[in-house]
């Protein structure tokens, strides 16, 4: 097993752990009475313990390590599923799994990427697009395993969690024997915080993450748990929520590749386009009632997350000093989960203006980011 695996397994069990919750969307709202706005304040909370954690913890890994942080992360990935095992019928300790499970992410998803990127040999972009795929993967395998059982096993907010239980453990024991790696040189003659600063004042990161990189979970939530409420898709409805996520994400595990072959910005502006497409067909399918629509809808958002996502990573290792990749990560991903508000915001603005206008203004909103992206390239 190379050793760079290792790292990509403990993102994909921490993502798994986190995004597991959103094919159970239905069952809580369903079992539990709970409104469509406390289900989706519910999803959302995650990132309210994540944001503050990846700013505080990626300077840590800076310091301390990878490993270090990284084993008692998956530990408390672990704690947060049995809390959200004990929450069943208690919507307040489902918030608290649901900020543990943040908490966990965000002290998990820039140090580990940073970690892949340093075990990692070969062209630049390659560690960027391995964590992007794990983490990817992470997301769109645990919904697709706990929709199916959630719908047609016993126990729906207990069986789906069991198998993140079983995968923490096993990673946990795995990460305990990857490698440290030894921390580069600064030849820059600037302390920390003004590397930092340069990095992320630098025109290109301004210019092609600022505005895009909320926009990688924006199109992702919102493909899954907005787009559908346009124009629904017949089946279980458990099963075909949890297939939908993974649909979206896995679409972003399959089109990262091809950013071996773009630059970053060309990556951004793809998944940019990807973005607004998808938000076009949500608004025909809006106007159609043809559920076929909103699938391709979602494949489109789902490309839109990864390019986009791939393409932010790729632009951290341009401009971070090596001994500062996990903290200037940590920003990026701070600037992604700035998505997650997008479920409740869409449930907002459905229930006051029609659905066919609402998918036009995020198509819009999305497209006004794509001059400065393309003016980064002269930049870079």
């Amino acid at each position: 097993m190379p050793v760079w695996t290792r790292a990509c397994l403990a993102l994909f069990a921490v993502g798994w752990g986190a995004n597991q919750f959103a094919a159970l969307l239905p069952v809580y709202r369903v079992g539990g009475g709970a409104s469509a706005e406390q289900v989706t304040l519910l999803f959302g909370a995650y990132a309210v313990g994540l944001i503050p954690t990846l700013l505080v913890v990626a300077p840590i890994s800076d310091r301390l390590g990878r490993r270090r942080v990284m084993a008692p992360v998956l530990v408390l990935s672990f704690l947060a599923t049995l809390v959200l095992i004990a929450g069943s019928q208690s919507l307040w300790i489902l918030l608290v799994g649901r900020l543990l499970a943040g908490i966990a992410s965000g002290a998990a998803f820039a140090p580990g990427t940073a970690w892949v990127k340093e075990l990692t040999t070969g062209p630049s972009g390659t560690g960027a697009r391995r964590a992007a795929i794990a983490l990817s993967a992470g997301f769109g395998t645990g919904p697709l395993v706990t929709g199916p059982m959630a719908q047609w096993l016993p126990a729906p907010t207990v069986l789906p969690y069991l198998p993140h239980l079983a995968l923490t453990v096993v990673v946990t024991f795995l990460v305990l024997r990857a490698p440290e790696v030894a921390r580069p040189r600064d030849d820059t003659g600037l302390d920390e915080p003004d590397r930092v600063r340069r990095a992320l004042l630098s025109p290109v990161f301004l210019r092609r993450v600022l505005l895009t990189a909320p926009w990688v979970f924006g199109c992702a939530c919102l493909a899954f748990a907005t787009v559908p409420e346009v124009a629904p898709v017949p089946g279980p409805r458990v099963a075909v929520g949890g297939a939908l996520v993974a649909l979206t994400l896995w679409t972003g595990v399959a089109v990262q590749p091809l950013g071996r072959r773009l630059d970053p910005t060309s990556t951004v502006l793809l998944g940019s386009v990807a973005g607004v497409a998808g938000f076009l067909v949500a608004a025909l399918a809006s106007v159609t009632g043809w559920s076929g629509l909103t699938v391709v809808s979602v494949i489109a958002l789902g490309a839109a997350y990864g390019w986009i996502l791939v393409g932010g990573l790729a632009t951290v290792e341009q401009v971070a000093h090596p001994r500062d990749l996990a903290t200037v990560n940590a920003v990026f991903y701070s600037l992604t989960y700035v998505g997650f508000a997008a479920p409740y915001l869409g449930t907002v603005l459905l229930g006051s203006v029609a659905a066919t206008p609402a998918m036009l203004l995020l198509a819009g909103l999305l497209a006004a980011t794509v001059p400065l992206t393309v003016s980064s390239r002269r930049r870079a």
